[in-house]
């Protein structure tokens, strides 16, 4: 796995490393030993998969409070998204900036965003699907929210926004 730093402190792009031979290729999609020589959170107590019908689709931007602290592992499996972290950790340098990139089944890539940093992403293609690893089990009281569309971030989405669910739009904005 080749670990790609990022604008901002513990967020990674991660690419593949594969061994190629006439049969295609095998590569190490995740692997607890490299992320925690890294220091980063790795033990994965959930998985999640998520079906977007249509481009434009955008999901988050989500994260846990400090009861249930959870760091995120995204792979676009199937189609194409942007996915995004958010820096919401108090006293960061980066506080409340956000890094983007796109994962697609085509260039493999995937982005580990770390506890206490929002995650969202927006579908580029019709029919994507996104797996996620977590470290913390769902926590209905440690769920949080930042919107989408909050100025304090100000995210360059590519897409217009398509669908939207009503949580996600009712998070609230960073200054409110």
């Amino acid at each position: 796995m080749l670990f790609e730093p990022t604008p901002i402190d513990g967020v990674f792009v991660v690419d593949l490393e594969p061994l190629r031979d006439e049969r295609g290729f095998f590569a190490r999609a995740f692997c607890v030993d490299e992320l925690e020589a890294r220091g980063l959170a790795a033990e994965v107590v959930q998985a999640n998969l998520s079906a977007n019908v249509q481009a434009g689709t955008v999901r988050g931007l989500h994260y846990q409070s400090t009861l249930a602290p959870e760091a995120k592992f995204f792979r676009c499996i199937r189609g194409e998204t942007f996915n995004v972290a958010v820096d919401l950790r108090e006293g960061s340098p980066t506080y409340a900036a956000w890094f983007g990139v796109h994962l697609s089944s085509d260039n493999r890539r995937a982005l580990y965003v770390p506890p206490l940093c929002a995650a969202g992403y927006q579908a580029q293609t019709d029919d994507a699907e996104v797996l996620y690893l977590a470290t913390a089990r769902y926590t209905p009281e440690a769920e949080r929210g930042r919107r989408h569309d909050d100025p304090a971030f100000g995210i360059a989405w590519p897409l217009a926004p398509t669908l939207v669910s009503e949580k996600d739009r009712s998070w609230p904005l960073l200054e409110g």
